[in-house]
């Protein structure tokens, strides 16, 4: 065997593949979790991402167990069930130089987490957010979660007789400048989304469909593999070209491709499948979201992207030094200045 072949090959920031992998998985083996897993190690991997630069955030459920199989040199929180969007917040408000990187499940958001998913959402905190979504509690024995489906009947559960919520949907109505649905059988998808969504400059969500083995795999649930496989609905094939590279769209014939210029200069490149779709319309995305939801599609990739709004620490006169590395002479209003403040209250 030729030894150059056995190194192993170091992108631009000098690190392996294996430089950005994490804990052996203890979660259920084929568990779409574990993939969507290995795909945001090759999405940062490939972004030349340094791993100390990246901060992962989590609630509660099996989705939530996932940092601990990526990014092994990345700081991380595991917070409260559903409390993870505010955790995400006052990290990332206090110190800007970071890249944030949460993981959700159907349970953790669209349930017990749906009042501060939505908070996150308008404010347009820069941090992706990616909901693990299988329909059911998965930690805790297969209940139904806020997703599963109308009518959908499990062994241990019974019939679920509410009307399931769209995370998608959701995100949309709290205008949320970067909405993406995905399948986690299809890795090559889940990929380049991850990747365009690390370079968006406000809050990008991304649904993700990852079936549950263990407790909800029939073949006619919304959430299992072999129903994803057989309905998946791309709106688009996806293709991430970051700024730094040379772009090239020898594979792409004239009239068949969109292009979607992130804030940092990288490029989202859409070629057309079968439909034509504008991914920056927002009236256009409600109503695929809408139809998607009537004739039960499983629409995926780029639903709606603003490249241009503001976000949340634009909205504030931040020092470039992060407010957790200030002195606290700097945070901290001096004694003359207080009582002068509390003199205008009397």
């Amino acid at each position: 065997m030729n030894l150059a072949n056995m190194v192993e090959r170091t992108n631009s920031a000098g690190l392996t593949r294996n430089d950005y992998s994490g804990e052996s998985s203890t979660l259920c083996k084929g568990c779409g979790h574990n993939s969507i897993s290995n795909m945001i190690i090759s999405a940062c991997y490939e972004l030349n991402l340094r791993p100390e630069k990246v901060v992962k955030f989590s609630g509660i459920g099996c989705s939530s167990k996932s940092p601990t199989y990526f990014l092994k040199n990345s700081f991380g929180f595991n917070g409260l069930h559903g409390r993870m969007p505010s955790m995400a917040t006052g990290a990332l408000f206090a110190d800007t130089t970071l890249k944030g990187l949460g993981i959700s499940g159907d349970g953790d958001t669209a349930n017990i987490g749906l009042g501060q998913f939505k908070h996150l959402v308008r404010r347009n905190m820069p941090m992706v957010y990616i909901v693990e979504n299988n329909g059911v509690y998965g930690l805790t024995k297969g209940q139904f979660s806020a997703t599963a489906d109308y009518g959908l009947s499990l062994k241990r559960q019974g019939q679920n007789v509410y009307l399931p919520v769209d995370i998608a949907l959701e995100a949309l109505a709290a205008n949320a400048t970067f909405v993406a649905r995905s399948f986690a059988g299809d890795p090559k998808q889940v990929k380049e989304i991850i990747k365009a969504a690390l370079s968006h400059e406000g809050t990008a969500v991304i649904d993700i469909i990852s079936p549950c083995v263990t407790f909800n795999n029939k073949e006619n649930a919304l959430h299992s593999y072999s129903w994803g496989k057989g309905h998946e609905d791309p709106l688009h094939e996806v293709e991430f070209v970051p700024s730094r590279d040379e772009i090239t769209v020898e594979d792409f014939n004239h009239g068949e491709m969109r292009e979607v210029a992130l804030h940092d200069g990288s490029t989202i490149m859409l070629k057309k499948v079968d439909k034509e779709y504008d991914p920056t319309n927002r009236k256009e995305a409600l109503k695929i979201l809408a139809d998607a939801i009537k004739n039960r599609w499983l629409i995926t990739g780029l639903i709606y992207v603003d490249p241009d709004a503001a976000n949340m620490l634009d909205m504030y006169d931040l020092p470039e030094t992060p407010l957790n590395r200030l002195p606290v002479e700097k945070i901290r209003p001096s004694k003359e200045t207080l009582e002068e403040l509390n003199q205008k209250f009397i």
